[in-house]
Parts: C-alpha cells; sequence; structure tokens
C-alpha cells in the first residue's frame, strides 16, 4: 500500500550544495539583503535580490530553505525582483511548535509579501512549494500575477485514506532519518548526481522531525484541506522532470486549469532539476516568463 503513494509521490514530490551541509551565513544568495517578519509567534526570514517592474516569490520544497533557489538567482536577479523565502520552521525562520499545514506556510509567504511590500507577483514553487502557492492563490488572488510549478503535484495523489495514512506515519518514527534517505535517495536516477543527492540528504535531514512530519500531514494526511489547484484566472507555468506519472493525463489537467498554460518537460534529470541542470532549467524558465511579461524582456 505504501509503495502505491510512493510511487507517485517518487515521480514528483519533494536542496543542495557544493561541499558540506551549508552554514546559515551561506544560504543568503550573492547580493541578497536577509529580513524577517512576525508571523504568529515565528520569525520568518527571507532574502530580497535583484529589481525590476515585476516581483518573483521562490518557495523552497519539503524540508528545504531559500538556498536551494541558488542556482536561478543569477539568472533572474537582473529581470525582476526576487523574493526567497525560508518557509515557517525552514531554513534560518523559527522552528517552534506550530501546524505546518499548507495554508499555515502561505500565510507566511503573504506575512512576507507584505512586509516586503510586494503588491503582486509571480510565485514559484518546487515541489511542495507548489500546494503552498496554490494556498496563496486561494487565500489572496489578487496577489498572485502567475503560478510556476516547478515538478510538484497540481492536486494530491489519488489514493485511499489508508495508504495516505501509512506513508505519512513512517516520519513519525525514531527511524525517519533513514526512511528519508532511502525514499528521497530514489529521486536521483541520473548517473553522476550522487554526490548531489548525498548533499540534499544532508539539508533535508537538518530540518527537525516536528516541521517534516507536519509539512507531510499537511501534504497528503487524509485529514487534511484540499490544497488541490481548481482553476487559474493567471498564467499557469509548469516545468516537469519527464517520468511516468507526467502522462497525458497529466498535461490535459494542467491545461484545463488555466487559459494561459505552459508545460514543459526537461529530460535526463531528477526531482532537483534546478539544481542538476541550472542553465537549461534557467534558459527554459525565463523564456516562460518572457512569454506572459512577467520579467524584463
Amino acid at each position: 500500500m505504501i509503495k502505491t503513494i510512493g510511487f507517485a509521490l517518487n515521480a514528483a514530490i519533494l536542496p543542495a550544495f557544493t561541499g558540506r551541509a551549508a552554514s546559515p551565513k551561506a544560504r543568503t544568495p550573492a547580493g541578497g539583503e536577509s529580513h524577517s517578519v512576525s508571523f504568529g509567534a515565528n520569525r520568518i526570514h527571507y532574502v530580497t535580490v535583484g529589481k525590476g517592474r515585476n516581483t518573483i516569490v521562490l518557495v523552497h520544497c519539503w524540508a528545504g530553505n531559500l538556498g536551494f533557489w541558488r542556482e536561478q538567482v543569477p539568472a533572474l536577479a537582473d529581470k525582476a525582483r526576487l523574493v526567497l523565502i525560508d518557509l515557517p520552521g525552514h531554513g534560518r525562520s523559527d522552528k517552534r511548535p506550530a501546524a505546518y499545514t499548507m495554508d499555515y506556510f502561505a500565510g507566511a509567504v503573504l506575512a512576507v509579501m507584505r512586509d516586503a511590500r510586494v503588491d503582486k507577483a509571480t510565485l514559484v514553487g518546487h515541489s511542495m512549494g507548489g500546494p503552498v502557492i496554490f494556498c496563496v492563490y486561494k487565500q489572496a488572488p489578487e496577489k498572485v500575477a502567475a503560478l510556476v510549478v516547478v515538478d510538484g503535484f497540481l492536486r494530491r495523489p489519488r489514493v485511499v485514506p489508508e495508504e495516505a495514512e501509512k506513508f505519512v506515519a513512517q516520519f513519525r518514527t525514531p527511524e525517519y532519518r533513514e526512511h528519508t534517505r532511502q525514499f528521497f535517495g530514489t529521486m536521483f536516477p541520473v548517473p553522476g548526481t550522487e554526490a548531489l543527492r548525498d548533499q540534499v540528504l544532508s539539508e533535508l535531514l537538518t530540518t527537525p522531525q516536528s516541521v517534516m512530519l507536519g509539512a507531510m500531514e499537511g501534504m497528503f494526511g487524509p485529514d487534511q484541506p484540499d490544497w488541490d489547484l481548481k482553476k487559474a484566472d493567471v498564467p499557469l507555468l509548469v516545468i516537469n522532470a519527464k517520468g511516468p506519472v507526467w502522462d497525458a493525463d497529466c498535461e490535459n489537467h494542467i491545461c484545463s486549469l488555466s487559459p494561459q498554460t505552459d508545460h514543459r518537460v526537461m529530460e535526463g534529470v531528477g526531482h532537483w532539476l534546478m539544481l542538476e541542470r541550472p542553465a537549461e532549467f534557467n534558459a527554459m524558465l525565463t523564456d516562460m516568463l518572457r512569454k506572459f511579461d512577467l520579467v524584463a524582456g
């Protein structure tokens, strides 16, 4: 049963640095300015860099941090103002007890946008960042210029509640670290990415278990609210790593969600495609953003 949901998640769910795991200081992109804002009992850390009439907000994956967009900053900072966020419980943000749901993360993104004086932005979400930006769009559609999903689900996998619960339950056990290594290590299928895989796993495992578990429950817990993207009145841009989940049905579903869609697939990459082949990814993303006038030409 766990294999069923695991297959779906392996194909598209859930950071990386060269060398050893990065220190908090190393997570701030070059030229970036660090900020923090209160959100309930937590302080949320974020970084701004670049300038332009357009703003792009970048939201990382499960157990990640804002440094996972480090390869995209040089490519975008001269085309738009960038806001990179450490979601609550992640990176340099506070890790106080909280219900780490998709709606909670979305509220933190909106708090950052208010603090950064962002009236409207293109939201980019990798993996779990997808559900987060969908919830932002549900809560405040007037703040969203476009939605960009990087190798992430646009709707919750259709599995029975018992299977979802068994998958999530593995992150409640004392062996959660080993489960994380085994499960997410499979998301690097391309030979030559072993060093990146080890770096990613090292970063994932710096996130507290309570945060990892809460976020998993928020995404897949059978008792959690639906975070599916229903319809979008803004451009919907999707970049996926080629895999069995992203089939014709997926393509049709994406195209049904917005009258302005652009779905592209990268071959020969795993789930962290923006770090595996950043030059190709950045060129693709920039082209898509320009198509809808979301960055400077």
